[in-house]
């Protein structure tokens, strides 16, 4: 007989609130888990240690950004062994794992030697541990607990990315100001450990069987999905991947550039700072509107408008003297975009292709985010050192955040998907239903 727990979450009308109620302990623990994990905090950091690592090892804008590439690329490649572990061995486990390692390497760039390459080594070891603490591992859970009510879990569940933004910028230009840039690796690094490693071995967890939601398994309880080789010969997939490359490759290098572009136009440093506390905001808001307009409306109408914000944000920052309002503005557009696009992601890899085999196909999907947005900022402080300006790259950027949205409005109807074969070829499309 079901439970009075079943009929919440299971029944074709289920509330939002019935999934809510079961879930909500877990989602809490999955904010404060992306909030402290590999995903926000270096991207938050590294663009503060640019003139302090200038001043005391005499390095180039771009050889103190290389080692976010490295680890952006290296996280990014390891995303489908990860989604492939915590499939197999459980979300739990691998997403704990990670964010213990995390800390610990994050602290450890405290010990960088004057040696560029060792300093490129550590980094390479918070990328090698880290991705298990990113939306790889935490957005399987929630997809999990949530279906009715998936985008704006999931868009609650991202909003840790705006609590980092909101705060992490802060301690740092405190820490460096204070304590040196040493310190500062070292205190943000104990953040993961003592924040939110103790809160998700207390709350996080996939839910049981008799807890997850009718629409995410078949009749007989199987999880509902295609495998990702399926996933690979599909046009949607790579229209999403597509969608990915264009955002990343732009966004990635204005959000780390960001504090070196506001300080070229006169903004000081705590400017910078209350700028990014504003990208974070703008995050927080994209976050919270995309979700619950995903799970009104088909993902293309909701993609296009919202990811062609940034362009106007470029299109401000192109103003050589722009004041700090204007810049706050423009931060809270790249903000908000960033907020669509990350929910975008993990909502579309459930909706298009299923839980079965999320975790891999979500890491195919979260490599171009990786591995771009690691690029990116280095095509930036490039056309920087070469020109003296970001104009160039931010005028080329406006084109590519229009087109990265409108690859999205080519996606099509959601599948309506069944169990995943163990083996075997692809079976013929499904049957679609409406947007």
């Amino acid at each position: 007989m079901a439970t009075k727990a079943d009929e919440l979450v299971t029944g074709a009308g289920t509330p939002a609130r019935g999934e809510f109620s079961l879930g909500w302990k877990v989602l809490l623990a999955g904010i404060i888990g992306v909030a402290c994990g590999a995903s926000p905090i270096p991207f938050n950091v590294i663009g503060f240690t640019i003139a302090p690592l200038t001043q005391e090892f005499g390095w180039t804008t771009t050889e103190i950004l290389t080692p976010i590439t490295i680890f952006g690329v290296v996280a990014a490649l390891l995303a489908p062994v990860f989604g492939w572990l915590a499939d197999t061995y459980g979300v739990r486990r691998i997403a704990l794992w990670s964010l213990f390692g995390f800390g610990v390497t994050f602290a450890a760039l405290s010990l960088t030697p004057p040696v560029l390459w060792a300093y490129y080594a550590l980094w390479l070891m918070v990328g090698l541990v880290g991705i298990g603490s990113t939306p790889v591992t935490w957005s399987r859970a929630i997809n999990m607990w949530f279906y009715k009510s998936r985008g704006l879990a999931l868009g609650l569940l991202l909003l840790g990315t705006s609590l980092a933004a909101l705060t992490v910028p802060k301690i740092a230009v405190w820490a460096i100001e204070v304590h040196g840039w040493r310190a500062m690796f070292a205190i943000v690094g104990m953040v993961p450990l003592l924040v939110a490693l103790p809160v998700c071995v207390w709350l996080f967890r996939e839910p049981r069987p008799e807890e997850q939601p009718r629409g995410i398994k078949t009749a007989s309880g199987a999880l509902t999905g295609v495998t990702l080789g399926q996933a690979l010969r599909d046009y949607r997939f790579w229209l999403i991947w597509a969608s990915i490359f264009f955002i990343a490759l732009t966004f990635g290098g204005a959000f780390i550039n960001m504090p070196a572009m506001l300080a070229d136009r006169g903004i000081p440093a705590q400017g910078a700072a209350s700028v990014m506390g504003i990208v974070g905001l703008g995050i927080l808001s994209g976050r919270i509107i995309t979700g619950l307009l995903l799970d009104r409306f088909w993902a293309g109408f909701v993609a296009f408008p919202l990811l062609c914000l940034p362009a106007m944000s470029s299109w401000i920052l192109l103003d050589p003297a722009p004041g700090f309002t204007l810049a706050a503005l423009s931060g809270f557009l790249l903000g908000f975009a960033a907020g669509a696009e990350s929910d975008l992601i993990a909502y579309l890899t459930g909706r298009y292709f299923g839980m079965a085999h999320y975790g891999k196909i979500y890491g195919m999907l979260y490599m171009p985010f990786g591995v771009f947005s690691a690029i990116s900022p280095l095509i930036y402080s490039s056309v920087r050192d070469a020109t003296g300006s970001y104009d160039q790259v931010l005028f080329i950027a406006i084109f590519g955040y229009i087109i990265g949205g409108a690859l999205l409005m080519l996606l099509g109807r959601y599948p309506v998907l069944t169990e995943a074969p163990a083996s075997g070829p692809a079976p013929a499309a499904p049957d679609m239903e409406t947007a």
